[in-house]
C-alpha cells in the first residue's frame, strides 16, 4: 500500500500530503521515506471519494473510491514534473485484493486531475499503479510528455494514461509497458456518462512506444457514452501486446467514436493488430437503457506495418447500429501460422486501399463517397494536430 517517490539519485521519498491548491498551482509537500511499517497494509486508513458523476459508481466495485495518491480538482496551470524522477505506487496489495474481491471501493490511481484547466505532467517515471497511472478527467489543455509507466504483465486492469472526458490533449514521447491498456480513452458509462454529457475530443497521440499484456495498445471505450471524436494519433510502436488497437462498446452506453485518424504505426508480436467490438464491457447498474445504441464512424487507419501478427482484424459491430465508414490504407501486416482466418468482421462497412492480407468483403469493396470521407478525415486529423 505504500507510495514512494525517488529522485534520479535515488533519494527516496514519500509524498506526505496530496496536492493542493495554493495561489492557482498544484502543490506537493514530500518528506523523507520513512520505515515501510509506518504504512497500515489497511485500505481502511485510505481516504475515501464519491464516485465520479459520469461513472455513477465505482469501477472495480459499487461504492465509492479511494483517493488518488496526487489528486486535483478545479486548478488552472497544474505541473507534475521530475528531472527522471520515479513514483512507485507499489501496487501488489491493490493487485491482491482485487484478485481476492476483498476491496470495499474502487483502487486508486497515481495520478487522477479533476475539472482543472492547462494540465502539464512530464519527466517522470510511474511503477507499479493500482490502477490508472495517469487520469486527467473532466480536464482542458493536458500535455503528457516524456513519461514512461509500468506495471508487471499480471497486474489486473491497470492502465497508463487515460484521457478522460477531457479535451485538448497531447500525449507525446512516452513509454508505456502495462498489464491491460497502455493509452485509453473514455468519456463516462452508460446512462451516467450520456447525462454528464462531456466527450473526449480534440486529442492528438505521437511518438510513444506501448506495451499491452492482456489489453490493448491503443483503446477506445469501453466506457465512452459522452463521445469520442477527433482524435488523432501517430508514429507509434506497438509491440508484444494482445492487441494492437481496440475500438470497445456495447448496446446501452450510447455516445459515439468517430473522427479518427490513426496513421504511421508500427507493430511486432501482436495477437490482434485492429479490433473494434460491439459487446464488450459491462453496465454499472441495471438502469441503462438496451435501445441506447452507440455509434463507430469514420475510423481511418493508415501506414500501418506489422510483424508476426496472429489476426490482421477482427471486427464486429451491432447489428441495429454497425460500424461505418471504416477506411484501410496503406497496411501491411505479416502474420503468423497461428491462425487460419486473418479477418473477422460482421455488422461493419468500410472502404480499404493497399491491405494486406486482404481484408474481408465489408472492408474490400472501394467507393467514391467512402474513399472521400478517408480523405476528409486525414484532413481533419491534420487540424486536430495543431492543438
Amino acid at each position: 500500500m505504500q507510495f514512494s517517490i525517488s529522485s534520479h539519485l535515488l533519494i527516496r521519498v514519500v509524498l506526505s500530503s496530496m496536492c493542493h491548491q495554493e495561489t492557482g498551482l498544484l502543490v506537493v509537500s514530500i518528506l523523507p521515506a520513512i520505515s515501510p511499517s509506518f504504512w497500515k497494509k489497511d485500505p481502511s486508513h485510505w481516504n475515501i471519494i464519491e464516485a465520479l458523476p459520469s461513472y455513477g459508481r465505482g469501477k472495480d466495485v459499487p461504492d465509492g473510491r479511494y483517493k488518488s495518491l496526487i489528486n486535483g480538482n478545479q486548478l488552472e496551470d497544474v505541473v507534475i514534473t521530475g528531472n527522471n524522477g520515479t513514483i512507485d505506487g507499489n501496487g501488489m496489495v491493490w493487485w491482491d485484493s482485487y484478485k481476492s474481491h476483498s476491496l470495499n471501493h474502487s483502487r486508486p490511481h497515481l495520478v487522477e486531475i479533476i475539472s482543472s484547466d492547462f494540465v502539464v505532467v512530464s519527466n517522470l517515471t510511474f511503477l507499479n499503479a493500482p490502477a490508472y497511472s495517469i487520469h486527467p478527467v473532466y480536464c482542458s489543455n493536458v500535455h503528457i510528455q516524456n513519461i514512461s509507466i509500468s506495471t508487471p504483465p499480471e497486474s489486473p486492469y491497470t492502465a497508463g494514461i487515460v484521457p478522460d472526458s477531457s479535451n485538448n490533449v497531447c500525449i507525446e514521447d512516452c513509454f508505456v509497458s502495462i498489464g491491460f491498456d497502455a493509452i485509453s480513452l473514455k468519456s463516462g458509462w452508460d446512462q451516467y456518462g450520456i447525462n454528464y454529457g462531456r466527450p473526449s475530443e480534440k486529442v492528438h497521440i505521437r511518438r510513444v512506444h506501448l506495451r499491452a499484456f492482456t489489453g490493448s495498445a491503443i483503446s477506445f471505450g469501453t466506457e465512452m457514452s459522452g463521445g469520442i471524436s477527433k482524435v488523432l494519433i501517430e508514429h507509434v510502436n506497438i509491440f508484444n501486446s494482445n492487441s494492437g488497437i481496440e475500438f470497445r462498446t456495447t448496446k446501452g452506453r450510447g455516445g459515439y467514436i468517430k473522427e479518427i485518424a490513426l496513421s504511421h504505426i508500427e507493430m511486432e508480436n501482436v495477437h490482434t493488430a485492429i479490433s473494434a467490438k460491439g459487446n464488450s464491457g459491462s453496465h454499472p447498474d441495471d438502469k441503462f437503457d438496451p435501445k441506447a445504441l452507440p455509434l463507430l464512424d469514420h475510423i481511418t487507419l493508415k501506414d500501418i506495418t506489422g510483424k508476426n501478427i496472429t489476426i490482421a482484424g477482427s471486427l464486429s459491430g451491432i447489428e441495429e447500429s454497425p460500424f461505418t465508414n471504416i477506411c484501410l490504407s496503406n497496411i501491411t501486416l505479416s502474420t503468423n501460422s497461428v491462425s487460419s482466418s486473418k479477418w473477422e468482421c460482421s455488422n461493419v462497412s468500410g472502404f480499404s486501399d493497399s491491405v494486406l492480407p486482404k481484408p474481408c468483403q465489408e472492408l474490400g469493396n472501394p467507393s467514391n463517397s467512402s474513399s472521400s470521407s478517408c480523405f476528409y478525415l486525414m484532413s481533419l486529423g491534420q487540424k486536430t494536430a495543431a492543438i
